[in-house]
């Protein structure tokens, strides 16, 4: 229970990443509040949660909804941690091809929002004297070839930003970090690749099967997996813990295939016959 009495803040809760999260926040006693524009899936959530998980509609591309959605714990006692997740796949083009509109609402969706999610969290926090927030980097911000070129700017911006925070924050004791994760089955893929709703469940298994021969770890990356990351920078067991940020991508960084996978021979053993 290491949120025992505490209130938290989740975007993007109503599903995936920010729905495990969620979850395992209120598991652990927090009372949270979930931002999210499926209405739906959100109010299912708070429903069913005994109380525990509130829901308010936020698109996280217009400041207004943000700032409300972060005040809400507010007037019921303060915000103690704030986990920056909401988000989606982007504009898809190649530098050379992407439109000017399509760059500026990726960055605004991914990056932006995050700025804004910390903006209005820190003061409310400092009056406090201490919080934690967290914010959903990727994998796609350490390496090319994970995700399309405005996402994976977005989200090399979120890795820094999450940096400047924290020094910027320090002050207020206000802890700023990231969590990286790799590919996590969720509808993400699917959306992005505009699959028919009836076929995402389907097309996600093919996800989990190529992902989990694609790392060291041989499975596919669960929301939960995520979750157990946040909620572990989000406590007082990461106390000492800021302006960082943590990897959760089953080793998918590690190097070269030929680093761990012994049927992929490297330099050295395609040399041994001479």
């Amino acid at each position: 229970m290491r949120f025992s009495g505490k209130r938290a803040v989740v975007t993007g809760g109503a599903s995936g990443i920010g729905r495990a999260t969620a979850l395992r926040l209120a598991e652990e006693g927090a009372e949270v509040w979930i931002g999210d524009i499926d209405e739906a899936a959100g109010r299912e959530i708070a429903e069913t949660s005994n109380g525990k998980i509130h829901f308010q509609r936020c698109d996280v591309t217009n400041a207004d909804d943000i700032r409300s959605l972060i005040e809400a714990p507010d007037a019921a006692g303060g915000l103690d941690v704030l986990f920056n997740n909401a988000g989606a796949g982007g504009a898809p083009e190649k530098i050379d091809e992407i439109a000017p509109d399509d760059w500026d609402r990726t960055q605004n969706l991914l990056l932006r929002s995050v700025a804004l999610g910390i903006r209005y969290a820190a003061p409310i926090m400092a009056k406090r004297g201490k919080g934690a927030i967290v914010n959903t980097s990727s994998v796609s911000a350490l390496g090319t070839g994970y995700a399309p070129i405005a996402y994976s700017t977005a989200k090399a911006g979120v890795l820094h930003l999450s940096k400047l925070a924290a020094a910027d924050l320090a002050k207020s004791n206000v802890r700023v970090n990231a969590v990286i994760p790799g590919f996590i089955t969720t509808n993400i893929f699917t959306r992005h690749l505009d699959v028919a709703e009836d076929k995402r469940a389907a097309a996600n298994e093919v996800i989990a099967q190529v992902a989990a021969k694609a790392q060291p770890v041989a499975r596919a990356g669960r929301p939960e997996d995520i979750a157990a990351a946040v909620t572990f920078l989000l406590s007082d067991d990461a106390g000492f813990i800021t302006g960082t940020h943590l990897v959760v991508d089953g080793g998918i960084t590690i190097g070269t295939r030929q680093s761990w996978d012994p049927e992929q021979p490297g330099l050295f053993a395609a040399l041994e016959a001479f």
